[in-house]
């Protein structure tokens, strides 16, 4: 073969690499071309809402306060915080920064600036804009403004008007008139407004702790501020512990009853252990099946047979991992080294006995290894599958998600599930390197 055939050749080569790389990059530009139009992309920018963006982050790490007036009745005037009725002042008792008597009031908003509700009339004098003058009537909300145009601030049609400024929001509808006002933090995340420590600073909760006299007889004030603590109304953080106790153990049951359900099938679709191909192909097709339907369509699934709870969850999860682990194990069974299982054959062991110490020594770093992977991996799993079947964490998250406005609870779950998920890693890897002898993180 002479020179020019084979530059003629490598330059074929060369060109017909080139024309792969251009259709790959073309195939890869229409593809993100179709996700573009598919998706609706260039819509998205109009659909965001910035605004709700903001309170969405602010209700995560803040609290709000509704001041409610009835404009029905005799109007009567309520406050709660993010209000709900656990949270409720009670009955003619206010904020420091609300001057009401029971109908009426003058709310002060965080930036100084004065709310007068009088009857059914609100009456707010904006910064740097103008009086508005909002009346509430069985036929509708007359809305009195400065100026001829509605600023972006308001959101005005004739049976709502919404103000949202710096200092807070209002809101008036023909039932009711609500100020809301935000402080940063988590209200009540210790104790409720009926307990006796509330608005205790730390030095005074050290002091009732420790050397004041009891506030109820028959109990310390230690065990009285725990139980506050423990059983908070608002907060449920006695609720929310089982919920997490819940997920974990949804997790672990269905995690290792996969594993000791699969580990003894690996060895029906293991070619080295089962020669007979009818069995050998059936197992393995069971396994495609198990694993091959997701877990969440198993939880719907079993949710529908056996009712929702922690157990359903757990069977779903058990049902997905073992066809997972049989599939694993068998492969780690078929690549066992076959000297020591015939080097214990030799001793005149039986089947039962080659397996034992023939075979699992060599497979058990794995199977520690994958099972445990796979515990911390279900962890997570766990949480979305209790929002499905009503248990756990997960469905805390979610009840607090629909209610769209107490977020400071759902950065609450959100945060639980990070530390559970970094206790559940640390504890991996802690079992992995005492068992296998691997350095864990």
């Amino acid at each position: 073969m002479n020179t020019a055939t084979l530059k003629s050749g490598a330059v074929r080569q060369v060109n017909g690499k080139k024309t792969l790389s251009y259709a790959l990059l073309a195939a890869v530009i229409a593809y993100f071309a179709y996700i573009f139009f598919a998706f609706d992309i260039a819509g998205l920018g109009q659909r965001a809402s910035l605004e709700n963006a903001r309170t969405l982050v602010a209700d995560s790490y803040s609290y709000k306060t509704h001041i409610t007036k009835s404009n029905r009745g005799a109007g009567t005037l309520t406050a709660a915080i993010e209000g709900e009725k656990k949270g409720r002042y009670p009955d003619g008792s206010y904020p420091e920064w609300v001057d009401g008597n029971g109908t009426d009031a003058f709310v002060t908003l965080r930036d100084g600036t004065v709310v007068e509700l009088t009857g059914k009339v609100v009456y707010y004098d904006v910064p740097d804009y103008g009086p508005i003058k909002i009346t509430t009537r069985n036929s509708g909300i007359d809305l009195e403004l400065p100026t001829a145009d509605v600023p972006p601030f308001i959101s005005a049609s004739r049976n709502r008007v919404a103000i949202t400024v710096p200092g807070g929001r209002i809101n008036v509808t023909k039932s009711k008139t609500e100020i809301f006002r935000y402080f940063t933090g988590w209200e009540m995340f210790f104790f409720t407004l009926d307990s006796p420590f509330y608005g205790k600073s730390p030095a005074q909760l050290a002091y009732l702790a420790s050397t004041a006299p009891r506030i109820d007889p028959n109990s310390s004030n230690l065990a009285l501020m725990w139980d506050g603590f423990w059983n908070n109304a608002m907060w449920r953080h006695a609720d929310v512990a089982w919920a997490i106790f819940e997920t974990i153990l949804m997790a672990f049951l269905g995690t290792i009853g996969a594993a000791l359900i699969a580990l003894p099938l690996a060895f029906l679709s293991a070619q080295n252990f089962t020669k007979n191909m009818v069995a050998r192909f059936s197992m393995r097709r069971a396994f495609d099946f198990l694993r091959g339907v997701d877990g969440l369509i198993w939880t719907i699934i079993l949710s529908r047979a056996f009712g929702p709870g922690p157990l359903t969850g757990a069977l779903a999860i058990l049902l997905t991992d073992t066809g997972t682990f049989g599939k694993m194990f068998s492969e780690t069974l078929e690549n066992v080294d076959e000297k020591q299982i015939e080097g214990i054959r030799s001793t005149g062991a039986k089947p039962l006995q080659r397996y034992r110490f023939g075979v699992l020594p060599q497979i058990t770093p794995v199977f520690i290894s994958q099972v445990l992977y796979y515990l911390e991996s279900n962890t997570r799993s766990a949480t979305v599958i209790g929002a499905i079947v009503g248990g756990g964490i997960g469905l805390l998250l979610t009840q607090a998600i629909i209610t769209g406005k107490d977020w400071e609870e759902v950065t609450y779950y959100i945060v639980l599930i990070v530390l559970m998920v970094m206790m559940m890693d640390s504890l991996s890897g802690w079992l992995r390197s005492k068992l296998i002898g691997n350095k864990g993180s």
